[in-house]
């Protein structure tokens, strides 16, 4: 999973670890993974939306199919995305600023 998390939060790697992702800019909470012994059979153990300037979403959106999510709905796009990684997780890909002739939908 931690491809689709890398890919879609634009996040590096920590340093010694291959488990951890961190804001290159300092700006957002780090994320860190960890093994379970069996999957979880609860839906969306954790959620994300991660707001990018329009002229970034598609692209993030299309690294983070690429690194192994699924897309889940793009009824509303270019405004936001809705994507899922491999475990069924869920994240949205939201356009920074939308004015488009959805703005202010959740």
């Amino acid at each position: 999973m931690v491809p689709f998390w890398h890919a879609l939060l634009g996040y590096q790697d920590r340093a010694n670890s291959g488990e951890d992702l961190i804001d290159p800019h300092r700006r957002g909470a780090p994320f860190c993974f960890q093994r379970m012994d069996a999957p979880s059979p609860q839906r969306n153990r954790v959620h994300v939306d991660v707001w990018v300037p329009y002229d970034q979403a598609e692209a993030r959106t299309a690294a983070a199919l690429a690194a192994g999510g699924r897309l889940v709905n793009d009824a509303d796009a270019p405004s936001h995305w809705v994507l899922a990684d491999a475990e069924g997780n869920e994240a949205c890909v939201g356009v920074a600023g939308w004015t488009g002739p959805d703005a202010g939908r959740p």
